[in-house]
Formats: structure tokens, C-alpha cells, sequence
């Protein structure tokens, strides 16, 4: 069995990311087609509705290539003429995510799978109201994309008081999220971030929508994506990338090591079996830089990243404020082959500002030389966000040199 060094592991699992070269910062925007490249390499960009900054979907791409018109993203999930085809589709693949819209046949089972219902709400749903499911599928078939209130109106449905500090669920809303989960309605399109559902064979094109997979093949498939994606990987965090049972992906997994596809490895300092994909590369060096954002596929599996890096990272979004130990939202700080700082960061449009909350060093490292880099990556952000400041706030060990730096 061949065997790899903590470091090459590292190394590969960042050029498999994109996350390898030294990106050069240009005044322009990067291409649409550099765009696609990074979706090509992450497989998938998850999607969350926190806003602090910016939506998670739009910043890992940020991070591999710089600024670019996030409409390229939105085009590609929520755009479909002839003239600009869809190119991604909203599903549950590493949770909520845009996925490319070819890969919709391998979430086949999954459709089935929520048939019954992704949670238990939208059984009781359908006990208090039998007919609401195809209310809500008459609503679309007629009108078209429409959000949840839409449908309430059509259906002359009031709509209940919040019920929660975070959510805020009518059983329209439970129904449409419910038949999304089954794959019987698809989001065409968003209003701001709100979901407009349409039925699924008005979404997803018809050569597309009409392929079967079964489901080994397709789980074998989605091990695969994975393991393009992560370079070397062990086997919970391939199956945690679409988030998999370990059932089918220990299945998956040792037929693409039987079809030499994935190569078993050993890896120095790893407490579990790695596989390296047969087209991984693995760079001599990683001289590259990125803030990358909590949802970031690169670190979007806490225990591959704190193996990988030596990095423990827990998001603190739901943490009460006055527990949380770095902030609200942390973007960890990628150095060359190391995440050396995690920074709290928010977007303050009223004010045109990029507020760094809090700024903290990673270990005993040297502060310098990364402030320097920091300062660069926190400009660029700026300026890729239309903030015309950057403002540095005084909790952390490394807001001093940070500020001068700035």
C-alpha cells in the first residue's frame, strides 16, 4: 500500500479544491468560464440563508478565483431560455445545494426516499388537510413559479404568527418543501432568497429528467464526484460530501477501489483508511490564499478538517452570543497549506463597510506576514462586496496587525 505524508495529503486535497495555486488579483472580473471550472472541481456549492456577508453559495467560488459577477451564479441555478439553459438545480446534496442539473438522475432515490417525507411535519400536514398537496400542485400547474405566499394567497390560506426564533412555517410552506424533498416540484427561480417552485418537468429538461439510475450505481457515482472533489479522502468524509449512508458508501467504495478507481493509501498521521483518486494531483507546494466561508466545501466536514489541519472549527451561529468563543460568522484564513487565523467577519451595507468582529492568530505563529496576506484578501473582498471600507474591531490577538496592515 503506498503511503503519504500528512503534508502531500494536504496538498492534494487542496488542488483538488482549487485551492492550490496563487490566484492573481486582477481589476477585472474573472471569466464565466472560470466560474464553471470551480463548480466543475467542487461538484456542488451548499446553500444557506444566513446573510451576514454574503450567501454561502456565492463565496467559495470567490475564494478560488477572486471577484466575479456572482449573476453568473444565478443565472446557471435560476435562469432557463433557450438562449441561457439552466446549468444547476436546487437539491439535498450536501444539504440544501445547487448541484449541476445533469447530476439530477443520481438524487433519483433520494426523491423516493422523502416520498413519505424528509421530517415528520408534512404527515401531519396531510392529517389535518388530505387535499393540500394537490391545492398547492393545482396552484403551480396554473400560475407557474410561485413562493409559498403566493400559493397562500391563491388559495386564500392566512397565514400563522412566527413560530420560532428562526422559522417561520405554514403548512403551505411545509408541503412545498415537502414535495421539493420528493422531487415533485423544483426551485426555477428566487425572488431575493425566497424559493419559487415550479413542477419539476418544467425545470429539469426532458432527456435529463427522463434517465434512471438505480441507486448503486448512482451512490457509486456520487462516491466518485466525491472523491474528485476531495483528492484523497477517507471514507466517512466521501460519504458525508452528499451525505450518504454508511451502508451504501463502505459499497460504493470498495467497487471503485475493485474498478481502480480509488487506490487505498496510508496516511501519516491519519486514525483511518484514506483513498487517493486515480486523477488526484498532488503539487510539490500550495503557495495559495483564501477567507473561506463556514459552508466552503473545503471545510464544510469538521473532522476531515481538523485532521487534515490540526484546525478545530465549530460555526457558532446558534451558539448564544455571549458563549461563542471566535464570533457569529468565522471564516478560517488559508494560507499556503495551512489555515492559519479564522476572522469574524460582516458585511455592513448601510455603512459601505467590511467589519472585521474579531481576528485571531491559529497557534504560535507569526502575526506579520499574515496580517500582510490578510489585509490583501480583506481588500478584495471589499471590493468584490461594493464596500468601500474596511473597519477592524478589538477582540482578537491579531486586530493590531491587522489594523496597521490595512
Amino acid at each position: 500500500m503506498r503511503e503519504m505524508s500528512a503534508s502531500m495529503a494536504r496538498r492534494t486535497a487542496l488542488a483538488a479544491q482549487g485551492l492550490a495555486s496563487v490566484r492573481v488579483v486582477k481589476e477585472g472580473l474573472a471569466s464565466t468560464r472560470a466560474v464553471h471550472k470551480v463548480i466543475a472541481q467542487t461538484q456542488l456549492l451548499q446553500i444557506d440563508s444566513v446573510s451576514v456577508l454574503v450567501r454561502a453559495h456565492y463565496a467559495p467560488v470567490f475564494s478560488r478565483i477572486g471577484k466575479y459577477d456572482r449573476t453568473v451564479i444565478d443565472q446557471a441555478a435560476w435562469t432557463d431560455t433557450a438562449r441561457r439553459p439552466r446549468k444547476l438545480v436546487e437539491y439535498w446534496g450536501h444539504e440544501a445545494a445547487l448541484i449541476p442539473v445533469e447530476d439530477w438522475p443520481l438524487m433519483g432515490w433520494r426523491t423516493k426516499l422523502y416520498e413519505q417525507g424528509r421530517w415528520g411535519g408534512a404527515a401531519k400536514v396531510l392529517e389535518r388537510n388530505p387535499s393540500l398537496a394537490d391545492d398547492v400542485l393545482a396552484v403551480i400547474g396554473d400560475f407557474g413559479p410561485s413562493s409559498a405566499g403566493d400559493i397562500e394567497r391563491a388559495l386564500e390560506v392566512e397565514r400563522p404568527g412566527r413560530k420560532g426564533p428562526w422559522w417561520d412555517r405554514s403548512d403551505v410552506k411545509v408541503m412545498c418543501e415537502q414535495m421539493f424533498a420528493a422531487g415533485m416540484v423544483s426551485v426555477a427561480t428566487r425572488s431575493g432568497f425566497v424559493r419559487h417552485y415550479d413542477l419539476t418537468e418544467r425545470v429539469i429538461p426532458p432527456d435529463i429528467l427522463s434517465r434512471t439510475v438505480n441507486e448503486a450505481d448512482a451512490v457509486r457515482e456520487l462516491v466518485n464526484k466525491s472523491a474528485v472533489a476531495l483528492g484523497v479522502a477517507s471514507e466517512p468524509d466521501l460519504r458525508d460530501y452528499y451525505r450518504l449512508s454508511q451502508k451504501q458508501s463502505k459499497a460504493a467504495v470498495a467497487e471503485l477501489v475493485e474498478d481502480g478507481v480509488l487506490e487505498p493509501v496510508e496516511v501519516r498521521g491519519w486514525d483511518v483508511p484514506a483513498y487517493l483518486h486515480v486523477d488526484a494531483r498532488i503539487p510539490r507546494s500550495v503557495r495559495g490564499s483564501a477567507l473561506l466561508c463556514p459552508f466552503d466545501p473545503m471545510i464544510f466536514y469538521r473532522p476531515r478538517v481538523e485532521r487534515i489541519f490540526g484546525f478545530r472549527y465549530r460555526i457558532e451561529i446558534y451558539t448564544p452570543q455571549h458563549k461563542r468563543v471566535h464570533g457569529y460568522y468565522v471564516f478560517p484564513f488559508l494560507m499556503g497549506d495551512e489555515l492559519v487565523a479564522r476572522l469574524d467577519l460582516k458585511g455592513d451595507r448601510a455603512r459601505s463597510e467590511l467589519q472585521v468582529l474579531g481576528a485571531f492568530v491559529e497557534g504560535e505563529r507569526a502575526v506579520g506576514p499574515i496580517a500582510v496576506a490578510l489585509a490583501q484578501a480583506l481588500r478584495e473582498m471589499a471590493d468584490w462586496l461594493g464596500l468601500d471600507a474596511i473597519v477592524i474591531g478589538e477582540r482578537g490577538d491579531l486586530v493590531t496587525a491587522l489594523a496597521s496592515a490595512v
